[in-house]
């Protein structure tokens, strides 16, 4: 299994800007509320953060033919 970078798509696109939005997120929380260590904003930042790198990953895999 290899990552082929041509393989760059909506998927992809997607996967990104959720990884984006949970980084951006957590840090706007912490600057906005001054709380950097809330459980409920590391749950939702943790599930965006995974999903993006997750999909991420999936989408841009190439699928072996045997």
């Amino acid at each position: 299994m290899k990552i082929n970078i041509k393989k760059f798509n909506v998927f992809t696109i997607v996967s990104l800007l959720s990884l984006i939005a949970g980084i951006l997120l957590w840090i706007w929380w912490g600057t906005r509320f001054g709380v950097w260590y809330d459980i409920g904003i590391y749950a939702l930042t943790i599930i965006l953060i995974l999903a993006g790198i997750i999909g991420t990953i999936l989408s841009l895999l190439e699928k072996s033919e045997d």
